[in-house]
């Protein structure tokens, strides 16, 4: 194995990808629906490194890595977590994710001082892994060095398979009754119009006595489609194409209009037709739907956004994403203008705005750089917290005039994704000299204490959101998997808890969770390293 060694410690970028490779394959491998995931890069990068201990890599690498992960973290969730925020139930769970992360420390501060053998540095880490926290990593490496992600590497495995436990265990003892959720589907209702008193009526007054959700997309008369605008007045033998996304909404409207008459308008569509267009242009991507003006001449009336294979109604707040689907009722030769006016190009919901990116990451770096003072503890900078802070505020603004902050949720994945990796590979190499040694010497005593963390962590955010705050559990799922922080937790609250509200939970309490987890163990540190 020697020259393999010489080989790869001459080779660092080699060492590196193939540490990703590797740690990627074994990730994905899943034992009864657990897997480690991108976690599995790290134990990967402990192996390389401890069989290549001359192999280094720059720190810089793994800071890059970082840096693009939380703020690709901050862009996708600032608007759920700015919300969860302003909200009753988002309070609630903000408060029962951080009674529980200040209860975790607690319990680890509380082991240092009772277990004479255990270091701070490893203990924070230990911390950090038990919560799959990376950027908490970070901020006890930034103080104590390498020695942090011994801990961290220890209890990140059981910092995933605790939490699936425990929720699976609760899941079968109470078995919660959920509301549950279907993905919303564009329905349309074709309608005859013959009740007396609505003839006369123009279509922007019968608009305002509809369900909410239902809209008037079209007209039908005299054998011609006609765009339904507001000041039509409606006639008796008019069609009314009404659409929206529930079907008893729909019925309810029809009833106050005449018979159903299906078909009668969506066969002939030699002069309106349906398209759905791809939102790629950076002139809509941002705006609302008020915001957005279609030229009169396009004769186009939007009809539905689909985001996430999810169908939306259109309303005035509604924001365009890059990657929406809209669908849109106009004249065909209205189409090329109207995919002129979108983008329309699948090809450009993958591709980044380079400068919101670089003046975003600036100003979030910068704020992270302030030195601020801190009581007790000195000088105080927020670091990587503060390009996490910007970057859920610029999320939730999504643009700002010309600069686009927010990007395609494809390239998002691909960027945070990317970022994660590199900084958990790196983390690895640069550790695994000294990781076997310390596993062997007291390994056991920080697997028990990472396992003791995330039981606490997972137990009282539990009690706290069902047992005080009374929290349905499928919304209490997503709380736990945000203030856990793994992904694979997430998607095991999704398998138990089939509803849309994990999702929102996690949305919610991560970014919210990840920046209370740096700020707490960078305060740990620098006291700890100060005393």
């Amino acid at each position: 194995m020697n020259w393999f060694s010489h080989f790869l410690s001459a080779q660092p970028l080699l060492a590196l990808f193939l540490t990703i490779a590797i740690g990627y394959w074994l990730g994905s491998l899943s034992v009864r629906g657990f897997a480690l995931g991108s976690g599995a890069v790290l134990f990967v990068g402990l192996a390389v490194g401890a069989l290549v201990p001359t192999l280094t890599l720059p720190p810089l690498l793994g800071n890059l890595g970082l840096m693009l992960f939380l703020y690709g973290v901050g862009i996708a969730y600032g608007a759920q977590f700015l919300r969860g925020l302003s909200s009753a139930a988002g309070m609630k769970a903000n408060a029962a994710a951080l009674i529980a992360v200040l209860a975790a420390l607690g319990l680890t501060l509380a082991a240092v001082a009772w277990w004479p053998d255990m270091e701070l540095s490893k203990a924070l880490g230990a911390y950090a892994g038990a919560g799959t926290s990376t950027a908490a990593l970070q901020a006890a490496i930034a103080v104590f060095g390498t020695a942090s992600a011994t801990g961290y590497s220890v209890a990140y495995p059981v910092g995933v398979a605790i939490p699936i436990l425990m929720l699976g265990l609760y899941n079968a003892w109470r078995r919660p009754v959920l509301a549950q959720t279907r993905p919303a589907t564009l329905l349309v209702e074709e309608v005859d119009v013959e009740e007396f008193s609505v003839l006369g009526m123009s279509i922007a007054s019968i608009s305002q006595t509809l369900p909410t959700g239902v809209t008037i997309a079209a007209l039908r008369r005299g054998h011609h489609n006609l765009g339904a605008t507001p000041q039509t007045e409606l006639q008796r033998g008019d069609v009314l194409a009404l659409t929206g996304t529930d079907r008893a909404a729909l019925r309810h409207a029809a009833l106050r209009l005449g018979p159903a008459d299906p078909g009668r308008m969506l066969r002939d569509r030699s002069e309106l037709d349906y398209g759905r267009f791809f939102v790629s242009s950076p002139a809509v991507a941002g705006k609302r739907l008020s915001e957005l003006t279609l030229p009169p001449e396009l004769g186009a009336r939007i009809l539905h956004l689909r985001r996430s294979d999810v169908d939306l109604a259109p309303h005035e707040d509604r924001i365009f994403e890059f990657g929406d689907r809209v669908g849109v009722l106009a004249p065909r030769e209205s189409f090329a203008a109207l995919s002129k006016l979108f983008g329309d190009s699948v090809r450009g919901t993958g591709e980044v705005g380079y400068i919101g990116l670089g003046v975003g990451v600036t100003l979030g770096l910068a704020l992270g750089a302030i030195v601020w003072p801190l009581p007790l503890l000195g000088r105080f900078s927020l670091g990587f917290a503060g390009l996490l802070l910007v970057a859920l505020m610029l999320g939730w603004r999504r643009r700002t005039g010309p600069l686009q902050w927010a990007m395609p949720l494809s390239a998002n994945l691909v960027l945070r994704n990317f970022g994660l990796t590199v900084f958990l590979a790196v983390v690895g190499i640069s550790s695994g000299a000294t990781f076997a040694a310390t596993v062997a010497h007291s390994g056991l005593m920080y697997l028990l204490l990472g396992s003791a963390i995330v039981a606490t962590l997972v137990a009282v955010t539990l009690i706290v959101a069902v047992g005080i705050f009374r929290l349905p559990f499928d919304t209490a799922a997503g709380v736990v998997a945000g203030a856990t922080g793994n992904p694979a937790i997430l998607g095991f609250a999704n398998r138990i808890a089939p509803t849309d509200k994990p999702d929102i939970g996690y949305a919610m309490i991560f970014p919210s969770m990840t920046v209370v987890k740096i700020l707490l163990v960078q305060a740990v540190a620098l006291w700890g390293g100060s005393t």
